[in-house]
Protein backbone atom coordinates (compact mmCIF):
# COMPACT_ATOMS: atom_id res chain seq x y z
CA UNK A 1 0.00 0.00 0.00
CA UNK A 2 1.26 3.48 -0.93
CA UNK A 3 1.60 5.93 1.78
CA UNK A 4 -1.32 8.51 2.22
CA UNK A 5 -0.25 12.12 2.10
CA UNK A 6 -0.99 14.45 5.26
CA UNK A 7 -1.04 18.02 5.49
CA UNK A 8 -1.08 20.03 8.71
CA UNK A 9 -1.17 23.77 9.48
CA UNK A 10 -2.57 25.61 12.45
CA UNK A 11 -4.66 28.94 12.02
CA UNK A 12 -5.38 31.26 15.24
CA UNK A 13 -5.02 28.78 18.22
CA UNK A 14 -2.36 27.45 20.57
CA UNK A 15 -0.67 24.62 18.40
CA UNK A 16 -1.98 22.19 21.25
CA UNK A 17 -3.59 20.27 18.82
CA UNK A 18 -0.54 19.85 16.83
CA UNK A 19 1.05 18.55 20.39
CA UNK A 20 -1.81 16.01 20.71
CA UNK A 21 -0.89 14.54 17.38
CA UNK A 22 2.74 14.21 19.02
CA UNK A 23 1.49 12.85 21.96
CA UNK A 24 0.77 9.47 20.35
CA UNK A 25 4.41 8.52 21.43
CA UNK A 26 6.07 5.58 20.04
CA UNK A 27 3.22 5.46 17.25
CA UNK A 28 4.53 8.29 15.74
CA UNK A 29 6.84 5.48 13.80
CA UNK A 30 3.76 3.29 13.16
CA UNK A 31 2.20 6.71 11.97
CA UNK A 32 5.79 7.31 9.32
CA UNK A 33 5.03 3.92 8.03
CA UNK A 34 1.45 4.63 7.03
CA UNK A 35 1.43 8.52 5.88
CA UNK A 36 3.85 10.96 4.28
CA UNK A 37 3.82 14.50 5.81
CA UNK A 38 3.76 17.35 2.65
CA UNK A 39 3.15 21.24 4.05
CA UNK A 40 3.61 20.52 7.94
CA UNK A 41 5.41 21.92 10.86
CA UNK A 42 5.85 18.13 11.87
CA UNK A 43 8.43 18.10 9.09
CA UNK A 44 9.22 22.29 8.14
CA UNK A 45 7.52 21.69 4.65
CA UNK A 46 6.17 25.44 3.82
CA UNK A 47 4.36 25.12 0.85
CA UNK A 48 2.73 22.12 -1.03
CA UNK A 49 4.87 20.41 -3.17
CA UNK A 50 2.25 17.73 -3.96
CA UNK A 51 -1.80 17.43 -3.48
CA UNK A 52 -2.30 15.33 -0.08
CA UNK A 53 -4.86 13.13 0.48
CA UNK A 54 -5.29 14.55 3.86
CA UNK A 55 -5.49 18.11 5.16
CA UNK A 56 -5.82 18.50 9.28
CA UNK A 57 -6.47 22.23 10.37
CA UNK A 58 -6.43 23.40 13.71
CA UNK A 59 -7.19 26.71 14.67
CA UNK A 60 -10.05 29.28 13.30
CA UNK A 61 -9.81 32.19 11.16
CA UNK A 62 -8.92 35.56 12.44
CA UNK A 63 -7.37 37.54 9.97
CA UNK A 64 -7.31 37.32 6.04
CA UNK A 65 -4.01 35.35 6.24
CA UNK A 66 -5.80 32.67 7.81
CA UNK A 67 -8.31 32.59 5.14
CA UNK A 68 -5.95 32.39 2.38
CA UNK A 69 -3.93 29.32 3.93
CA UNK A 70 -7.65 27.81 5.22
CA UNK A 71 -8.54 27.91 1.19
CA UNK A 72 -5.22 26.94 -0.23
CA UNK A 73 -5.66 23.66 2.46
CA UNK A 74 -9.27 23.00 0.97
CA UNK A 75 -7.70 22.91 -2.34
CA UNK A 76 -4.50 21.00 -1.90
CA UNK A 77 -5.94 18.31 0.58
CA UNK A 78 -8.85 15.44 -0.61
CA UNK A 79 -9.90 15.28 2.88
CA UNK A 80 -10.11 18.15 5.23
CA UNK A 81 -10.35 17.42 8.77
CA UNK A 82 -11.22 20.11 11.44
CA UNK A 83 -9.03 19.42 14.97
CA UNK A 84 -10.00 21.21 17.91
CA UNK A 85 -12.27 23.39 19.16
CA UNK A 86 -10.66 26.68 17.65
CA UNK A 87 -11.18 24.95 14.02
CA UNK A 88 -14.63 23.74 14.62
CA UNK A 89 -15.90 26.60 16.94
CA UNK A 90 -13.86 29.39 16.97
CA UNK A 91 -12.23 28.21 20.84
CA UNK A 92 -10.78 30.87 22.96
CA UNK A 93 -10.06 33.18 19.75
CA UNK A 94 -13.76 33.64 19.62
CA UNK A 95 -14.01 35.30 22.98
CA UNK A 96 -13.11 38.42 21.33
CA UNK A 97 -16.76 37.93 18.82
CA UNK A 98 -18.23 40.25 20.91
CA UNK A 99 -15.67 43.19 21.24
CA UNK A 100 -15.69 45.43 18.11
CA UNK A 101 -12.29 45.43 16.38
CA UNK A 102 -11.59 48.81 17.13
CA UNK A 103 -11.67 48.08 20.64
CA UNK A 104 -9.77 45.50 20.29
CA UNK A 105 -7.05 47.30 19.18
CA UNK A 106 -7.22 50.25 21.14
CA UNK A 107 -7.02 47.65 24.31
CA UNK A 108 -3.95 45.88 22.03
CA UNK A 109 -2.13 48.92 21.79
CA UNK A 110 -3.14 52.07 23.30
CA UNK A 111 -4.70 51.20 26.87
CA UNK A 112 -3.93 47.86 27.76
CA UNK A 113 -2.17 47.99 31.28
CA UNK A 114 1.11 46.52 29.54
CA UNK A 115 1.29 49.64 27.19
CA UNK A 116 4.12 52.15 27.92
CA UNK A 117 6.31 53.23 25.05
CA UNK A 118 3.31 53.84 22.36
CA UNK A 119 3.09 57.79 23.09
CA UNK A 120 2.65 58.39 19.58
CA UNK A 121 -0.87 56.42 20.00
CA UNK A 122 0.09 54.05 16.45
CA UNK A 123 -2.16 51.38 15.95
CA UNK A 124 -0.12 49.49 13.37
CA UNK A 125 -1.51 49.24 10.03
CA UNK A 126 0.49 48.25 7.03
CA UNK A 127 -0.19 46.38 4.19
CA UNK A 128 2.64 43.45 4.95
CA UNK A 129 0.20 42.73 8.00
CA UNK A 130 -2.84 40.62 7.89
CA UNK A 131 -5.98 42.33 8.32
CA UNK A 132 -8.00 41.00 11.13
CA UNK A 133 -11.58 40.09 10.28
CA UNK A 134 -14.80 41.30 12.10
CA UNK A 135 -14.37 38.00 14.34
CA UNK A 136 -12.97 34.70 14.35
CA UNK A 137 -14.47 32.18 12.20
CA UNK A 138 -14.67 28.61 12.40
CA UNK A 139 -13.45 26.54 9.52
CA UNK A 140 -16.94 25.28 7.86
CA UNK A 141 -17.86 28.62 7.92
CA UNK A 142 -14.93 29.18 5.37
CA UNK A 143 -14.82 25.90 3.36
CA UNK A 144 -16.27 22.64 3.42
CA UNK A 145 -14.70 20.18 6.25
CA UNK A 146 -15.16 16.68 6.14
CA UNK A 147 -14.82 15.49 9.49
CA UNK A 148 -14.11 16.97 12.99
CA UNK A 149 -12.55 15.90 15.77
CA UNK A 150 -13.63 17.46 18.85
CA UNK A 151 -11.37 18.27 22.25
CA UNK A 152 -9.66 21.33 23.27
CA UNK A 153 -6.80 19.63 22.21
CA UNK A 154 -8.35 16.29 21.07
CA UNK A 155 -6.42 13.31 22.81
CA UNK A 156 -3.59 11.88 21.05
CA UNK A 157 -5.56 8.15 21.08
CA UNK A 158 -8.55 9.95 19.20
CA UNK A 159 -5.79 11.50 16.56
CA UNK A 160 -4.04 8.32 16.12
CA UNK A 161 -7.29 6.46 15.50
CA UNK A 162 -8.70 9.00 12.94
CA UNK A 163 -5.52 9.01 10.95
CA UNK A 164 -5.77 5.35 10.89
CA UNK A 165 -9.10 5.17 9.97
CA UNK A 166 -8.56 7.81 6.98
CA UNK A 167 -5.79 6.17 6.14
CA UNK A 168 -6.91 2.58 5.71
CA UNK A 169 -10.60 3.38 4.81
CA UNK A 170 -12.27 2.34 7.80
CA UNK A 171 -14.88 3.65 9.56
CA UNK A 172 -14.83 6.81 11.44
CA UNK A 173 -15.37 6.45 14.81
CA UNK A 174 -15.98 8.80 17.29
CA UNK A 175 -16.76 7.22 20.86
CA UNK A 176 -19.70 8.61 22.79
CA UNK A 177 -17.60 10.43 25.69
CA UNK A 178 -15.50 12.17 23.19
CA UNK A 179 -18.50 14.64 21.88
CA UNK A 180 -21.04 14.05 24.78
CA UNK A 181 -20.25 14.62 28.36
CA UNK A 182 -22.42 13.77 31.52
Amino acid sequence: MSKKIVATTSLAGCFGCHMSLLDIDEKILDLIELVEFNKSPIDDIKVFTKQCDIGLIEGGCCNSENIHVLKDFRKHCNILVSVGECAIMGGLPALRNGIPIKECLDEAYLNGPSVRHNHKGIIPNDDELPMLLDRVYPCHEIVKIDYYLPGCPPRAELIWNALVALVTGDELKLPYEVVKFD
